[in-house]
């Protein structure tokens, strides 16, 4: 097909109509932007449009022929539901062209309301497989923000396997973690990445050490500080790959910033499209860009896996530091102990089973011995461990099963085309393997155990449950139980878990992840690394130590995806009445030893039977000092509603 303007979407963004004017006068096809709440931009209240600004926005617009989105795109607590439903209803008035969405809740509300906008996937719903588009497009998705971890080569692929519109991020701030993973902020501030106020903690300075020695590896650097994304020298990379819509990032820029960016990218677009075979890079446009950046640039994942040269290592040229690193509350910390004490426990049905996370067979079997209902097996394993094999699993399901009690296989939190196949290839070959069920990470592997099996479908934490709304479409796809996110506060969990028609799981012990990225540390930060020579060095294991002398473990996968986990576990055994009334209370034993294991399911066991642990705590707690309390030190996870 002959390429024309408009083959291709230039987007640009917009914080305020000063904003939005220099956006359309520089020749952008569309805008997005986002109200006074319910988007991922709401750290000052100067920014973003009022109702009647939205409503003479998308007029300013239509008159000029250019599109606006409007972005919807946090995570919804359930205090928001209602004021949402409001806000679908004057957007359905006002008929912006599209609105950007990340939480489920919303795709649920706009079919329930019978709201008549087209729905864009946010980056945050962190697609990365075909499977994922093709159950969005059966919500009424047209277009999907693919995920930034992916090569122009698969998001191509993609595009020719599904037919939907896709959308890429093309010039400015870019996250380490992977979209929708990186709880950092919530958890430790209170203040979620996932809901619009991320503190940026990717943006500290640490040291890359040995997590067993303490030896420093590499000093003190800004590791996950990430440069700004360029692809004005690939636009042509980008049209060949069937990307339709060019995403300018930087609703929290000036006007003049956001004309200068525009009309530098209209200008190179249209000279592309104007003579595809006689292009080449307007190097004098390509230095004005360059000598106005705020960061380096970089191309991050388009054309593989980045370097150290695409990470700000010096911070020479970063804009703005949000926040430094801080200690991680206590278990018992006074703030901790005083919101407990004032909040009465979750109004559900009696004691929860007990569940635990298990990284190995052996941890498995000592779970089950010390007490768990049921175990879930598979998924991640971190290195140096391996995977099971299927006859592993399946002794394992023989034993959990002689025991009366349950087990559960456990899937990747974020797959890939590859790894789905791999898992297709899993479900063909163990069809023999009596599991109980199945925890699913993303909505494509979803699809696909509902696809190749008739297991019961867990929904696992990956999918960011705010909300009773989300979890009731969770419960519409299939999911029997979903588990509640890391970053509710203790009376949105409750919340949560008795308004929901989907019986919850809550993590309440163990290492969790912060962030979780497909960046190679080893290779970025190890020095002498040769993943040919020195493969062995995988094995060992690393961690980051931030300012405030937090270490965080690192683990890597045998995806390859690199896992971060907060400086301290979080165990929550002194409050556990509180949380009776939830369906299950899941341990987090991945990175146990059997030993471990079945030491913290006795505990937990005990706690939930009533029997008296303090002498048995009084005794781990020796050995684990860096017992931690995550979010549940916060009243509330601070919503975007001013």
């Amino acid at each position: 097909m002959t390429l024309t303007k408009k083959s291709v979407e230039l987007l640009a963004p917009a914080g305020n109509f000063d904003a939005l004017i220099a956006a359309v006068e520089a020749g952008a096809d569309a805008v997005y932007l986002g109200g006074k709440a319910f988007n991922m931009r709401v750290h000052r209240s100067d920014f973003n449009f009022s109702n009647e600004e939205l409503k003479a926005a998308i007029e300013f617009a239509h008159a000029r022929d250019v599109k606006i989105y409007v972005t919807l795109n946090n995570l919804i607590s359930a205090e928001e539901i209602a004021p949402l439903e409001k806000f679908l209803a004057f957007l359905n008035e006002i008929q912006p062209d599209a609105i950007l969405v990340q939480d489920l809740a919303v795709i649920n509300l706009v079919r329930k309301l019978g709201i008549k906008i087209p729905m864009h996937a946010s980056v945050m719903m962190n697609t990365h497989n075909f499977r994922t588009i093709e159950l969005l497009k059966t919500f009424g998705i047209t277009r999907v923000v693919v995920g930034r971890e992916l090569t122009l080569t698969e998001v191509s692929l993609l595009k020719e396997r599904t037919g939907i519109e896709v959308e890429y991020f093309m010039h400015g701030d870019m996250c380490f973690a992977e979209s929708g993973q990186c709880i950092h902020s919530g958890v430790v501030f209170g203040q979620s990445g996932n809901r619009g106020r991320c503190m940026k903690p990717c943006r500290w300075s640490y040291k890359f050490i040995d997590e067993t020695t303490g030896e420093i590896l590499n000093d003190s650097s800004y590791k996950l500080a990430l440069n700004d994304m360029c692809m004005f020298r690939n636009i042509p990379d980008l049209i060949q790959a069937g990307v339709v819509s060019f995403k300018i990032e930087g609703r929290m820029r000036p006007p003049e910033f956001v004309r200068r960016l525009v009309s530098t990218y209209r200008r190179e677009i249209d000279a592309y499209i104007a003579d595809p075979t006689g292009y080449s890079v307007d190097e004098k446009l390509f230095a004005e860009l360059y000598n106005n950046r705020v960061r380096e640039f970089t191309t991050t994942f388009a054309f593989g896996q980045p370097t150290v040269k695409d990470i700000g290592l010096t911070g020479e040229r970063e804009p703005k530091i949000f926040s430094r690193a801080v200690v991680e509350p206590n278990f018992d910390d006074a703030a901790v102990k005083e919101i407990f004490s004032a909040e009465r426990a979750i109004d559900g049905h009696g004691k929860p089973k007990l569940t635990v996370r298990a990284a190995t067979v052996e941890n498995a079997r000592a779970a089950i011995d010390s007490g768990a209902d049921c175990v879930y097996v598979g998924g991640e394993i971190f290195k140096p461990l391996k995977p099971q094999s299927i006859d592993a699993l399946k002794s394992v399901v023989e034993f959990v099963h002689s025991a009366g009690k349950k087990i559960i296989l456990s899937t990747p939190r974020t797959c890939k085309d590859k790894d789905s196949a791999e898992l297709a290839e899993f479900f063909a070959r163990a069809t023999e393997i009596n599991f109980d069920g199945v925890t699913v990470g993303n909505l494509g592997t979803l699809k696909l155990v509902n696809e190749l099996t008739d297991k019961p479908i867990f929904a696992d934490v990956s999918f960011n449950v705010f909300n009773p709304v989300a979890a009731e479409f969770l419960q519409s796809l299939g999911v029997v139980q979903a588990t509640a996110s890391l970053e509710l506060s203790f009376a949105q969990v409750r919340s949560v878990v008795e308004n929901s028609p989907l019986p919850i799981e809550i993590i309440v012990h163990g290492a969790t992840e912060s962030m979780i990225s497909d960046h190679d540390f080893l290779k970025l930060y190890l020095r002498g690394y040769d993943e040919f020579a020195t493969p062995d060095a995988l094995n060992r294991h690393y961690a980051l130590q931030d300012e405030a002398g937090e270490i965080h473990s690192l683990r890597v996968d045998q995806f390859k995806r690199w896992h971060i986990f907060f400086g301290k576990e979080l165990c929550l055994l002194p409050y556990v009445e509180k949380f009776f009334g939830a369906a299950a209370l899941r341990i987090e034993a991945q990175n146990y030893s059997p030993e471990r294991t079945a030491q913290v399911v006795k505990l937990y066991r005990d706690a939930i039977d009533g029997k008296n642990f303090s002498a048995d705590f009084d005794a781990y707690k020796k050995i684990t000092p860096k017992l931690g309390a995550g979010v549940y030190r916060f009243k509330q996870s601070k919503n975007s509603i001013a």
